[in-house]
């Protein structure tokens, strides 16, 4: 992704503030499938992601609430950090393997409303993008309860600062919300001001 800054500047800038900015290429959409491993006694296990589970840029994953059956899977993708965007406490057991696997926990709670009833903090969305774009937090996993709604809209508004076209950020948004799509959503991802999160993106990092 580029930002709009001349490469000299933004590199000078993040020399000044010693960060590194996030400028990995797009990466095609990728779903994941259970993969087989072999285990202590020689049975082949299946590695089984999240439900909605996929890549979204190199070191950017998303998916649905990971439980105990997903966490060898987990463990594979050497995780530095996890955006949690409810506001329910992280289960103990999902928290315990964490700690174990020194992986981050990151907290944005945004409440999970039927239309059209729904309000979206935008201020939240921009403060999970800033721990997303941060290479220092990557590889990062995106979740929410079912990774629709909540993290395709982060997942939308990280796409507009990749300067993708609205329909290819809808197209996205649909193909894991379905039958569950919220005008809201889209209508939340259409007047996000991208721009202004590309500013921050350069001057905070």
């Amino acid at each position: 992704m580029k930002l709009d800054l001349p490469a000299k500047q933004r590199n000078q800038e993040a020399d000044q503030n010693g960060i590194e900015l996030w400028n990995r290429p797009k990466l095609p959409h990728l779903a994941v499938h259970p993969l087989p491993v072999s285990s202590d006694d020689g049975e082949v296990e299946a590695m089984v992601p999240p439900l909605n589970f996929a890549m979204v840029d190199d070191g950017i994953f998303r998916s649905g609430f990971p439980d105990a059956a997903n966490f060898r899977f987990l463990r594979s993708l050497n995780l530095r950090s996890i955006v949690y965007l409810c506001p329910e406490p992280y289960p103990e057991e999902n928290a315990r393997f964490l700690e174990q696997n020194g992986i981050e926990l990151h907290q944005f709670g945004i409440e999970g409303r039927k239309e059209p009833f729904v309000y979206i903090p935008e201020e939240r969305i921009r403060e999970a993008l800033k721990v997303i774009l941060d290479v220092r937090n990557q590889p990062v996993l995106i979740h929410c309860k079912r990774g629709k709604h909540r993290t395709g809209c982060v997942v939308g508004c990280l796409r507009k600062l990749q300067k993708w076209c609205l329909s290819s950020v809808f197209d996205e948004y649909l193909h894991f919300a379905a039958a569950k799509a919220r005008s809201t959503d889209q209508r939340f991802m259409e007047l996000f001001d991208a721009s202004s999160m590309m500013h921050l993106t350069a001057s905070q990092y």
